[in-house]
C-alpha cells in the first residue's frame, strides 16, 4: 500500500505548478574551460526545513531534479559531456516516501559540462525541473534559464525579470484581461461540493464492504472474542469500542499523504481529473478490480504482513495489541475492500475536493466498517439476527464487479473526450452500459455463473428486486443509443459523454446547438459587432458539472432563449490538450517572476482563468461587456434554474444601462 501511495503522490505531482511557495531559488553561472568547452553551473538556495532532491533516486520515491535542453540544440549546437555533477548531498530515510532518498539541505550546486559543435553559439536555454518537500507538503516546479556564453556568465543573475523577447512578452500580457468593476458586485464564493456528500458515499462503500466474504464472517468471530475473553462484559465492550476506533483511525491515516497535494498549483486538481494517462490508469485499475470481484483471481497483500500483525496482536496485548488486531483485519480483507477503496480514491482525487474529500470518504468507509463490531459487542443478542454466511456473499462481490466495470468506462470516456479520439461517443458508451446491465440482470436471475458461485436453488426476493431495478435502468437508458431518443437522460447528466458527442452527426461546436465561440478574440469581436454582452464559459471536456449545467439548466426554455438571443457565449475548455500552433506558443511570466510554458489550448485558458479571476474550478461563468467590465458577480455550478436565469437577466439589464 505504501508503494501505491508513493506512486500516486509522484504521479499527481508531475505537472508544472503555479504555487506561490518558493522554497528553492535558483541562480546560474557560466565557467569557460576553452573556446568550445563550458561548465553550466546551477546553484540552488534552499529554505530551512526544505529538501531539494538529487538527480538519481529509486523508483516509487520523490521526483528527481532534472535539467532539460532543447533536443534540436543538442543535436546541432552542442553536446552534453556526461551527467551534471552534484555537490555534497545527504542520504537518509524519508518519512514521506518511506525509503532512503538523496537530497540537499540549505544549498546545492549542479555543474554540467558541454562541448560546442558550433563556435558561433552565444546562448543556451535550459529548463530546471525539480521537486522539494518539507515535513508537511511538497511542491513540483520548473524554471527556464538562459546562459550567455560570450560573456562567460548567465544573462540574468536571478529570474525576477525573465529573458523574453518582445513578441513573447506581448503574448504573455494578452492573458491579462484587465477586468474592471470588481467593486460593483459582491463576489460569490465558488460553490464546492461538501465533504459530507463524499463522507456518505464512503460510508455506503463501507457498508457494502461489510457484506463481502472477507469481512462479514469476521463480525461474529471478533465480537465473540471480545465478549468472552474479557474479564467482564464492560471491559469486553470497551475493547470492542477501541477496536472499532482503531479501524476508523487506520483508514483515515491512509488519506493523510495526499494532503501534500494542497501545496500544489491551483490548477493541479483540474489537471489530475483531466489527465489522459491518469484516467487510462484508473480505467485499467478498476477493470482489474472488477475481474477480481468476478472471481477470476484475488488481489491480496502479502500473507506475511497479516501473519506478522496477528502475531503482534497476540503477543503484545492491551491497547497496542488491539490496534494490531484492527490492522490485521485491514490487511486480510484487502481483496474485498481494496477495489472499493480504489474507486473511492479515484473519485476523490479527480474532483475539486482533493485530499479533504478523500479523508472524508475514508472516514465514512472506516466508520461503516467499525460500527458493527462496536454495536454487536454492546448488544450481543443482535448477532442472532445476522444472516449466515453463504453463497450470497459472493453474489455481492460479483454485483460490485459489474459496477466497477461500468465506472471504469467513465474514466476511459474522460480520456477520450479530452483527447478527441472519437472512440466512446455517447451512443457507444451507453451501449456498453446496456450490455453490462443485461449481463448483471442475467447473472441475478441465474443465467450466468462465475467461478466461486454456489448452486442457485431459488431466486430470493432481494435478488428478484435487484434484477428488476437493473433491467428498469437498462430500459431507461436504451433510447439514448437512438438518433432521436424518446426521452432525455437527465438523471444521468454528466456521466455519459455530452449529447453533442454523437455518432449520428458531426460534433457540434457548442452544447445544445447554441451559437458559441471557442476563441476569445473572435468571441469579443462578435460581441462588439452584435452589440451583445459576453458570457465567458470556463468549461472542460471531462467536467461532470459542466454537462449537468448544459443538459439540465441551459436546456430550460427561458434560459436557452436568453443565452441564444441576448448573449455571445465564449466557451473556453481548460482541459483541451490540443497543442497551439508553434507561433502561438509562448512562455507566461508568473506573478513570482518564474515562467510557465503555454503549449496547449487548455494551458492558455486555465492560466487566463486563474490569473484574472483567482479561480480554477469548472464550470465558471463570467458576464462582461465589450470593455471587460463585470456585469454581475461571477458564478459557478448553479443547479437552481430560476437563480441562474435571474443572474443572466441581471447581466443583460446592466449591459443596457
Amino acid at each position: 500500500m505504501k508503494h501505491l501511495l508513493a506512486f500516486l503522490i509522484v504521479l499527481f505531482s508531475i505537472q508544472t505548478v503555479f504555487s506561490q511557495i518558493e522554497p528553492v531559488k535558483w541562480s546560474t553561472e557560466v565557467e569557460k574551460i576553452s573556446d568550445t568547452e563550458y561548465n553550466l553551473i546551477y546553484k540552488a538556495d534552499i529554505e530551512d526545513h526544505w529538501h531539494l532532491y538529487s538527480q538519481t533516486l529509486p523508483e516509487g520515491g520523490a521526483i528527481p531534479t532534472e535539467f532539460i535542453y532543447n533536443e534540436d540544440a543538442i543535436k546541432n549546437d552542442f553536446k552534453l559531456v556526461g551527467k551534471a555533477v552534484e555537490s555534497e548531498s545527504i542520504t537518509k530515510f524519508d518519512k514521506v516516501f518511506q525509503m532512503d532518498l538523496t537530497y540537499f539541505d540549505n544549498a546545492a550546486t549542479f555543474t554540467q559540462k558541454i562541448e560546442l559543435n558550433d563556435s558561433n553559439i552565444s546562448q543556451i536555454e535550459a529548463e530546471i525541473s525539480f521537486q522539494a518537500c518539507d515535513d508537511a507538503r511538497c511542491i513540483f516546479e520548473s524554471e527556464i534559464v538562459t546562459f550567455n556564453l560570450q560573456e562567460g556568465k548567465v544573462s540574468q543573475e536571478t529570474f525576477d525579470t525573465p529573458n523574453l523577447d518582445a513578441e513573447n512578452l506581448d503574448k504573455s500580457r494578452q492573458l491579462d484581461l484587465n477586468i474592471t468593476g470588481w467593486n460593483n458586485y459582491k463576489q460569490e464564493e465558488v460553490k464546492e461540493k461538501t465533504n459530507f456528500g463524499i463522507f456518505i458515499l464512503g460510508f455506503i462503500g463501507g457498508l457494502i464492504a461489510l457484506l463481502t466474504p472477507c469481512v462479514f464472517p469476521m463480525i461474529p468471530l471478533t465480537v465473540s472474542f471480545f465478549t468472552k475473553s474479557a474479564e467482564n462484559s464492560q471491559k469486553g465492550i470497551a475493547n470492542a469500542i477501541l477496536y472499532g476506533f482503531f479501524i476508523l483511525l487506520i483508514y483515515v491515516l491512509l488519506s493523510l499523504p495526499f494532503h501534500f497535494l494542497d501545496s500544489l498549483d491551483p490548477e493541479i486538481l483540474n489537471t489530475i481529473s483531466t489527465n489522459v494517462w491518469l484516467n487510462i490508469i484508473f480505467f485499467l485499475i478498476l477493470g482489474f478490480f472488477a475481474f477480481s470481484f468476478f472471481g477470476f483471481y484475488e488481489i491480496t497483500l502479502p500473507a506475511s504482513w497479516g501473519n506478522k500483525m496477528d502475531e503482534k496482536s497476540s503477543s503484545i496485548g492491551g491497547f497496542i495489541g488491539i490496534f494490531f488486531m484492527a490492522l490485521t483485519l485491514a490487511i486480510v480483507s484487502f481483496s474485498c475492500t481494496g477495489p472499493i477503496l480504489g474507486s473511492l480514491l479515484a473519485g476523490s482525487l479527480t474532483s475539486d475536493g482533493g485530499a479533504m474529500q478523500l479523508t472524508a470518504g475514508m472516514t465514512g468507509f472506516g466508520l461503516a466498517l467499525a460500527l458493527p463490531f462496536t454495536l454487536f459487542a454492546m448488544f450481543p443478542k443482535w448477532l442472532n439476527a445476522l444472516p449466515k454466511s453463504g453463497g450470497w456473499l459472493n453474489s455481492v462481490k460479483v454485483v460490485l464487479g459489474f459496477l466497477e466495470l461500468a465506472m471504469a468506462f467513465k474514466f476511459l470516456s474522460n480520456a477520450d473526450l479530452v483527447s478527441h479520439w472519437g472512440l466512446l461517443k455517447r451512443e457507444i458508451f451507453l451501449g456498453i452500459w446496456i450490455i453490462l446491465g443485461i449481463g448483471l440482470f442475467l447473472y441475478l436471475i441465474g443465467k450466468i455463473k462465475f467461478p466461486h458461485d454456489s448452486p442457485l436453488k431459488k431466486l430470493s426476493f432481494l435478488r428478484i428486486s435487484t434484477a428488476v431495478l437493473v433491467i428498469s435502468f437498462v430500459i431507461y437508458i436504451a433510447p439514448g443509443i437512438l438518433k432521436n431518443p424518446t426521452w432525455d437522460l437527465t438523471a444521468l447528466s454528466g456521466f455519459p459523454p455530452p449529447i453533442s458527442y454523437s455518432i449520428y452527426e458531426k460534433d457540434s461546436e457548442c452544447p445544445l446547438g447554441l451559437d458559441c465561440y471557442k476563441d476569445l478574440d473572435e468571441g469579443i469581436a462578435a460581441a462588439k459587432a452584435a452589440n451583445k454582452p459576453i458570457m465567458l464559459d470556463f468549461t472542460g471536456w471531462a467536467c461532470v458539472n459542466c454537462r449537468k449545467m448544459e443538459e439540465q439548466v441551459w436546456s430550460q426554455s427561458k434560459i436557452y432563449k436568453i443565452l441564444k438571443e441576448e448573449y455571445i457565449i465564449i466557451s473556453l475548455y481548460v482541459d483541451d490538450r490540443k497543442e497551439l500552433p508553434k507561433e502561438e506558443q509562448f512562455k507566461y511570466v508568473k506573478p513570482n517572476g518564474n515562467l510557465k510554458n503555454i503549449r496547449t489550448i487548455g494551458d492558455k485558458w486555465a492560466t487566463l482563468q486563474t490569473l484574472n479571476f483567482q479561480n480554477n474550478s469548472q464550470p465558471f461563468y463570467v458576464l462582461l461587456n465589450h470593455n471587460m467590465e463585470l456585469l454581475n458577480h461571477t458564478t459557478a455550478y448553479t443547479p437552481n434554474a430560476d437563480e441562474y436565469f435571474e443572474w443572466l437577466q441581471k447581466g443583460v439589464e446592466n449591459f443596457k444601462k
